[in-house]
């Protein structure tokens, strides 16, 4: 399920079956590195999208955790807050994603999954390789998530 209100009927009929978020990390950046920030927001809020249709029905999008690259211990602090929100509402297993490497120099302060994937640049490729490469990406994270599932 995506945060839409529409799908938010559907989460409220049968959460007890939705026990896992996904929530995209997506940083900001206005000073620098502007292009290969916006594309490591653009690649994972695609691949965050692509998980939740896999898994319609176990999962739910949440909205990307956005933040400024500048930022330091206050994102921490932010998405730790995040973290507490989702397992005091029965969410059972967060999965944190994202393309910046900053967040996987910090993972272990984490409680939950972070899931750090390289950016792949999409913007020149054709439909058809996009497709492949996004599908590729999945391939390798679905046995992650369904493990995940049946270790808990």
């Amino acid at each position: 399920m995506r945060w839409l209100a529409k799908e938010m009927d559907t989460y409220l009929q049968a959460k007890e079956y939705v026990d896992t978020a996904i929530v995209p990390l997506i940083p900001i950046n206005w000073q620098e590195e502007i292009k290969s920030t916006v594309a490591m927001g653009e690649f994972i809020s695609i691949i965050s999208s692509e998980l939740e249709r896999q898994f319609q029905g176990r999962v739910i999008e949440f909205p990307p955790f956005t933040y400024l690259k500048s930022e330091k211990d206050s994102k921490m602090e932010r998405l730790k807050s995040w973290e507490k929100e989702l397992k005091e509402n029965e969410i059972n297993h967060i999965i944190f994603i994202t393309s910046d490497f900053e967040w996987e120099q910090v993972k272990q302060d984490l409680t939950e999954t972070l899931i750090w994937l390289p950016s792949i640049p999409l913007e020149h490729m054709d439909q058809k390789h996009k497709i492949d490469v996004i599908e590729g990406q999945i391939k390798q994270l679905i046995p992650f998530l369904t493990n995940k599932w049946q270790n808990r």
